[in-house]
Order: structure tokens, then sequence, then C-alpha cells
């Protein structure tokens, strides 16, 4: 099998790991906190940890691989990932639960973003769209599997079990990466910038804990907002500090590339509202709805086999419409999509749910596909490190926020209606304001140059076996699917097209890596 193919399959294990274990943990969410006695929303805290705790730790995930080597930097990720698991199983309060999110987070910063690092700098551009659908395939058996496992431990076992489930998959991809990882590392690499870890680190857990925190006096009052303040203040002395050093942890000045700002922006607002879905969804089914886990997790699967689904000819529809024709569309399709889940009911026939969400599913992926790849459409090998850093941390930041709003709207809706307790009826205004968000991604994606990311999409390809006319007189021609391009522009495009690309580094022979 040729890099392409091989590489990703490898980090699809790791991939597979994370995603089986969140959509396992959001289907067992009710009975968790049963038994741990605290309100199902408090659990919020557990989920946000783990989100928080990928984004203190993925900016150096990029200078460790670079540091200690690609593949040693995977393996240990996968050991602490299984660790947290296994205190995860062990907690007993809310407190332990959280922190032992917390450490599987440690592990999930390292493990996927290096080996995304290892695909950006194994395969060749033109390839990254069928290598990152390599990637993807596999992993999205986990969340197909994982609602219907977890409900089924959950309602038969104890939900504890489920958390024994990452220890095999984490075993197999140990042995995976031994075997075919190549231990790819820079030669040349800047020092660690503790100050920027320090300040970055400490804002983000801080402004992401007071905004968990608030609501269902999880915290005093006084406490969430203190936290907020202090994050915020660090946060802006991370920005400054940026600006003034020669190495900064997390490069902002990346967004410089229009296709790299509109998949963290853009994506970002995105991940807000569909980050939600995962917490949302299964409350609903189960404390909304009264159904038992296992039941829940039978239709909340039906998400990822339409992700699934998609993934097969989502490179052939960006070949035929470009990236931003696909993307401006798709952001209010799947905000549609996610709006549409308030409008259940108790009496709804389990397959609408099911068939809603096979296609919600389908167009979430496809745009998850395309801010993906688009993302490192016009970056250089040397830029991947700290893009992938950056977009990794803002993609976790958004997910973690669409828990915690998703989380205050159903709060906020539930006391507009009268009630302390949550009811079917808080979830409408609930989805319905996630949705809203999903689909200010729009606005970012509009602004998109009509021929971007070409090289990557594959569309360019197409318009370059459009024949000019004859005579001359058409002063443009017109990809098939695509917008229009000046002779100008053409021109442009095909100098750029055959100029050679600057290969990235090779992988050390036997070993190859959302």
């Amino acid at each position: 099998m040729r890099p392409a193919q091989i590489v990703p399959l490898v980090v699809a294990t790791a991939l597979f790991m994370e995603n089986t274990d969140s959509t396992v943990i959001a289907t067992a969410l009710p009975a968790i906190a049963a038994s741990l006695g605290v309100d199902p929303i408090a659990l919020k805290l557990a989920l946000t940890a783990y989100l928080v705790s990928l984004a203190i730790f993925i900016p150096i995930s990029g200078w460790a691989a670079d540091r200690y080597g690609a593949r040693n930097v995977f393996r240990a990720a996968l050991c602490v990932f299984m660790a947290g698991s296994l205190a995860c199983a062990a907690a007993n309060s809310l407190t332990g639960f959280v922190a032992a999110r917390f450490v599987q987070g440690i592990g999930g910063a390292m493990m996927v973003p290096v080996g995304r690092l290892v695909i950006l700098r194994s395969v060749p551009k033109s390839e990254l769209v069928g290598a990152l659908a390599y990637l993807t395939i596999p992993a999205l058996i986990g969340p197909i599997l994982g609602p219907p496992l977890g409900g089924f431990i959950t309602t038969y076992a104890d939900w504890r079990w489920i958390f024994f489930i990452n220890i095999p998959i984490g075993m197999a991809g140990i042995v995976l990466a031994t075997l075919y990882f190549g231990d790819i590392r820079e030669k040349t690499r800047p020092p660690l910038d503790v100050t920027g870890f320090l300040l970055s680190g400490g804002g983000l857990a801080l402004l992401m804990l007071g905004f968990a925190s608030t609501g269902r006096h999880l915290l005093p009052d006084g406490v969430s907002w203190a936290c907020m303040a202090g994050g915020g203040v660090l946060v802006g002395l991370y920005l400054r500090h940026a600006r003034r050093t020669e190495h900064p942890l997390i490069r902002l000045d990346l967004l410089k590339h229009q296709t790299f700002r509109a998949a963290v922006t853009g994506g970002s607002l995105f991940r807000i509202g569909t980050g939600a879905i995962p917490f949302l969804l299964p409350l609903m089914l189960q404390i909304g709805f009264g159904l038992d886990p296992l039941h829940s997790g039978l239709i909340t699967f039906a998400a990822a086999a339409g992700a699934l689904l998609i993934k097969i000819i989502g490179p052939r529809i960006l070949r035929a419409h470009g990236f931003r024709r696909v993307m401006v569309i798709n952001a209010l399709l799947a905000s549609a999509f996610l709006a549409v889940n308030g409008l259940f009911t108790a009496q709804t026939p389990h397959w609408i749910i099911v068939s809603v969400l096979l296609l919600g599913g389908c167009v979430r992926s496809l745009q998850f596909t395309c801010v993906n790849a688009i993302a490192y459409a016009d970056l250089e090998s040397r830029e991947m490190s700290a893009a992938t850093s950056l977009a990794s941390v803002a993609q976790q930041l958004s997910l973690s926020l669409g828990v915690s709003i998703g989380a205050l709207a159903l709060e906020g809706a539930a006391s507009w209606h009268g009630h302390s307790g949550i009811e079917a009826g808080d979830f409408p205004l609930a989805f319905l304001g996630v949705a809203l968000i999903s689909a200010g991604s729009f606005f970012v994606f509009r602004r998109l140059a009509p021929d971007a990311g070409a090289e990557v999409s594959g569309q360019r390809r197409v318009a370059e076996s459009v024949p000019r006319p004859a005579d001359g007189s058409d002063q443009s021609i017109v990809p098939k699917g695509g917008d229009r391009l000046s002779k100008k522009d053409d021109a442009t495009t095909r100098s750029e097209s055959l100029a050679p690309l600057t290969p990235p580094p090779a992988p050390e022979p036997g070993r190859p890596s959302a």
C-alpha cells in the first residue's frame, strides 16, 4: 500500500478509539449522572474538561513530535489515553470523573494531531483529500458502534465497563505504530515557548472552566466570573507575547492565508453548533422522551452512519463543484438539519428521526471534510506543524463551547418555561440556538475565492481539461460545476499547477499518519 493509504489507516486507530470513547460516553451520560448523584447537565464539566485539556496540550504536540519523534509521541499518547480511561472507570465522584477526563485529554491532544501532522508531511497535496478519507472512514466506525454499544453496556451491565473498550484498541494502535509509523521529525526546530504555553494554557483553561460552570450553580457565580475574567487577561497577555516573540507557541500569523483563516474561523462557528449534538441529543431521547440508553444509542448512531456514507463520494463532489460552493451551501443545509432535531417529539416515528439524523450526518461530515482539507491548501511544509496546532486548538475550543452553549441554552429554555428540571419542550429552543450559530459560518465561507483550494480538491485539473474556443471569442472558461474564471486567472492557475511542489520529508524506512 502507498503512504497515502497505510499512513492514515495507522492514525485511524487512535481516532477510532477517541471517537468511540466520546460517543459511548454521550449515550451513557444520564446513567453516569445518576450513579455519581449529580444533575445530568453537570456532566458538561466532564465533556468540557476533556476538550479543554486538548486545547491546552495540542499546541505543544507539533513541537513534541519534532523533538522526540512522531512514533514515540504517538505511542506515549495512546498509553496516557488508556490510563485516563481506567481512571474514568474507577471514578466515584464528579470531581474524580472530571479529573480522569482531563488526563484522557492529554493523551488525545498528542495522538491525533501528531498523526495528522505525519499525514500532511508524507502525502502530496494532490492526494490529501483521498488520504483524509482513508483516515476518517475507519475512524467513523467508532461513532457508529459507540452509541449502540454504550447503550447496551449501560442498560445490561454497568457504565464503568464502557471505558475498558479503549484498552484493546489502544494496544492495537501501539503495535501498528511500531510496525508502520515513520519516525518523522524536523531536523531544525525552534525552542519551546514555555511562557506562551503557560499563558495560553492557563487562559484557555480558566475561560472554559468559568463558562462551563455557569448555570445550575456548579460553582459559585463569583468564582465562575472570576475564572472567565482571569482567563481573558491571560489570553490577552498571550496575544501580546505572540507579537513580540520570534517563535510563539501558537502562530497567529498563519491566519494571513485566506483558506486557512476561513477554515479556522468559519470551521469554529460551524463546530460550535454541531458540537452540542452529542450532548443534547442523548439527553432529549432519554430524559425528554424516556428511552433507555440502548434504544437511544440505536437511534443516534444514524448520524455517524451518514458521515461514513458521504466520505465515499465527498472527493467527487469537491472535484465537481469546488470548496467554496460546497461549503457555502452545506453550511446552511447542515444548520437546518440541526434545527430540525428540536422538532422531534416522543410521538415522532423512529424511522423519521433516524432518516433526519442520517441525512444530517452526511452534510455535516462533508463540511468537516472540506474544512479539514482546505485549511492546508496554501501552506508550505514548514508551516504544517504550527498550522496543525492552531487548527486543532480552534477545533477543540469550538466543540467545548458547543457543549457549554448547548447546556446554557437548555437551562435558559427551562427557565423560560418556568420549571427547574429538564423537559422535552426545552430542547427545540436549545437546538435552534446552536443551529443559528452554526449557520453563521455561511458568511465566512462565502468570502472565499471561487477557485480556493483547487489544487487540493482536484477542481483545477477539471478546469484545465476544458478546451478553449478556437476563435478565442470567449473570455472565460467554465469548469465543470464550477465558477467562471478569466483567461488571466486561468493562466495563473495553469502555471501554479505545473510548478513543482516542495516534497514533504520522507518517512524513515519501516514507518509511515483528522
